[in-house]
C-alpha cells in the first residue's frame, strides 16, 4: 500500500548532509511497514534489529567506532553491512533508548550508511532520557494513519487520487463523481486509516476481517497501560482512553470524564496518551497571527483519538451501520466527520514536522463561539468549520472572521463543492466581506492547495 512518507523517505536516502531517521507514531500506524517498503524500493540488503526480540543486540553498539560496530553487526548476523547499500533498521528502539545516543557517530563518522530507527511510545524514551540525546544530528519524520486518499490508493482507484489532485474549483464535479467519492469515504469513515484495518479491507471486500484488526488494535493500547504504570494509574488511563471517543468535537473538561477523580490525576492520563499518540489535544490559539502555536492555551483545549475507524469501532459503528442509515455521514455525525476532517489536519504539514491542529473559543457570557479548527498558510490564518451533511449554521465562523479580521474560511461538508462572496451576519448589524470555500469531506487532502488558489 503506497504511503505519501515514501517519497519522503526516497529523497532522504540522496540528500546531501542526511542524517539518522528516527520514526515517530502511535502503534500500528505502519512505521516498520514503511521502512520496509523503502528497503526493497532503494537498497540492496536490509540489516532489521528488533530491540523487544533481541535486547542483548545492545552489546553490539557499545563502542563509539561506526567501523568496530558494523564489523560486530556482521559477525552476528553473518551478513555483509555495505554503507550505501545497506539499511540498518533499529527497531523498537524505545526498548533500548540508550541507542539513540550512538546515531550521533554514525552521521559524523560514517554519513554514507543509511540508518533508520522507530519505536512505538518512543516520546516516553525521548522525554524522560538520562542519555545525551544527539541534537542536530538526527532527524525525525512523524507518521500517523493513513489519509483517504492513501485508502483510494489502496482500493486501486488511483484515477480518482489524481481527479483530486488536478480539480479546480472552476470545475463542475460530475454527480457520479462525486456520489462514488462520497460512497468511497463512507467506507473509510468505518475502516479508518490503521494500515492492518485497511489491508484486512482491500484483501476481503468485507468489513469483517477489518473490525476484528480494529478492535486488536485497541486492545493492544490497553495493553501498553501497563508500561505507563509509574507515570499513572492504568485505571485513570482506561478511564479516559473510553471516554475520548464520545467527547470529540467538545472542549475537553474532566468533569465529563469522571466528576468525582481528580482533574490532576486524569490530565496526567491524557499526557501519557497523546505522548503514545493514541490521542492528541487541539488547543485553543488567539489566532492573532503566526506560528499559531504562539499563541496556544493549554488549559482549553479538544481531544481526537488516533484514528476515525478506532473511534468507530469505540461506539460500535459498523460498515453495515452506515449502509442501512438514511444519511449515512449523520451516523454520530459530528464526531465522526470531525476526528476524519481534525486527523488529516493535525498531520497535513511536512512529515519532519511535529503534529498538531488547534481551535479557536471565545468564552463571553452571551456571545461564546468556537470554530472548529483554525489552519495557516504563509501569513493567512484560515477558520474551518465542518459540518456532516449539507447545511448548517456558521455563526462562530462569522464572528471569528469579525474579530480577527480576516476574509477568507473554509467549510467542510457532504455537498459539491463551491466558492462564495460573501459577507458575515451578526446581531448588531455590522458585516465584513468574506469567501467562503467549501468542500466535500472528501477533499480534506487538498486543503493546503485549494486554500491558497481561492484565498
Amino acid at each position: 500500500m503506497h504511503r505519501i512518507a515514501l517519497d519522503y523517505l526516497r529523497t532522504w536516502t540522496t540528500r546531501a548532509g542526511r542524517k539518522p531517521l528516527i520514526l515517530r507514531g502511535a502503534r500500528q500506524v505502519g512505521k516498520s511497514h514503511l521502512v520496509r517498503m523503502l528497503a526493497e524500493d532503494a537498497f540492496e540488503d536490509m540489516l532489521e534489529i528488533n530491540l523487544e526480540v533481541e535486547p542483548d543486540a545492545v552489546s553490539l553498539f557499545a563502542s563509539k567506532d561506526p567501523q568496530t560496530i558494523l564489523e560486530l553487526l556482521e559477525a552476528r548476523y553473518g551478513r555483509r553491512v555495505t554503507p550505501g547499500a545497506t539499511l540498518l533498521f533499529l527497531d523498537e528502539v524505545q526498548a533500548a533508548p540508550e541507542l539513540l545516543a550512538c546515531l550521533r557517530y554514525f552521521y559524523e563518522r560514517m554519513p554514507e550508511l543509511h540508518v533508520v530507527a522507530a519505536g512505538s511510545l518512543l516520546d516516553f524514551a525521548l522525554r524522560d532520557h538520562s542519555f545525551s540525546m544527539p541534537v542536530g544530528r538526527i532527524e525525525y519524520l512523524h507518521l500517523g494513519p493513513m489519509t483517504f486518499e492513501e485508502f483510494l490508493r489502496a482500493l486501486g482507484r488511483e484515477h480518482l487520487v489524481r481527479f483530486l489532485a488536478d480539480w479546480t474549483v472552476k470545475v463542475e464535479i460530475p454527480e457520479a463523481i462525486h456520489n462514488e467519492l462520497s460512497r468511497l469515504l463512507r467506507r473509510f469513515l468505518i475502516v479508518g486509516g490503521m494500515p492492518a484495518s485497511v489491508e484486512a479491507f482491500v484483501s476481503s471486500g468485507a468489513g469483517d476481517e477489518s473490525e476484528r484488526i480494529k478492535q486488536g488494535i485497541l486492545s493492544t493500547y490497553r495493553d501498553d497501560f501497563a508500561k505507563y504504570r509509574r507515570r499513572s494509574d492504568p485505571r485513570r488511563l482506561e478511564k479516559v482512553f473510553a471516554r475520548i471517543p464520545q467527547l470529540i468535537g467538545r472542549k475537553f473538561m474532566y468533569s465529563h470524564v469522571d466528576r468525582e477523580d481528580r482533574s490532576r490525576e486524569l490530565g496526567a492520563a491524557l499526557e501519557m496518551l497523546c505522548m503514545a499518540r493514541v490521542a492528541h489535544k487541539i488547543r485553543h490559539s488567539a489566532a492573532n497571527g503566526i506560528p499559531l502555536r504562539a499563541e496556544a492555551d493549554e488549559r482549553r483545549f479538544k481531544v481526537l483519538f488516533a484514528d476515525v475507524g478506532l473511534v468507530c469501532r469505540s461506539a460500535g459503528l459498523s460498515i453495515l451501520d452506515l449502509e442501512e442509515a438514511a444519511d449515512p455521514l449523520l451516523v454520530n455525525a459530528g464526531v465522526v466527520c470531525e476526528q476524519f476532517i481534525g486527523q488529516h489536519l493535525v498531520h497535513r504539514d511536512e512529515p519532519y514536522e511535529e503534529p498538531e491542529a488547534f481551535c479557536w473559543m471565545r468564552e463571553k457570557s452571551q456571545s461564546s463561539a468556537e470554530v472548529d479548527y483554525v489552519i495557516s498558510f504563509g501569513e493567512t490564518i484560515v477558520p474551518v468549520e465542518v459540518k456532516a451533511g449539507k447545511t448548517g449554521t456558521l455563526k462562530s465562523l462569522h464572528v471569528f472572521l469579525r474579530d480577527k479580521k480576516r476574509s477568507f474560511a473554509l467549510r467542510f461538508n457532504a455537498d459539491k463543492p463551491s466558492l462564495l462572496d460573501a459577507k458575515t451576519s451578526l446581531a448588531d448589524g455590522r458585516n465584513t466581506p468574506f469567501r467562503l470555500l467549501s468542500l466535500p469531506l472528501y477533499m480534506v487532502g487538498q486543503t493546503r492547495r485549494l486554500c491558497r488558489e481561492c484565498s
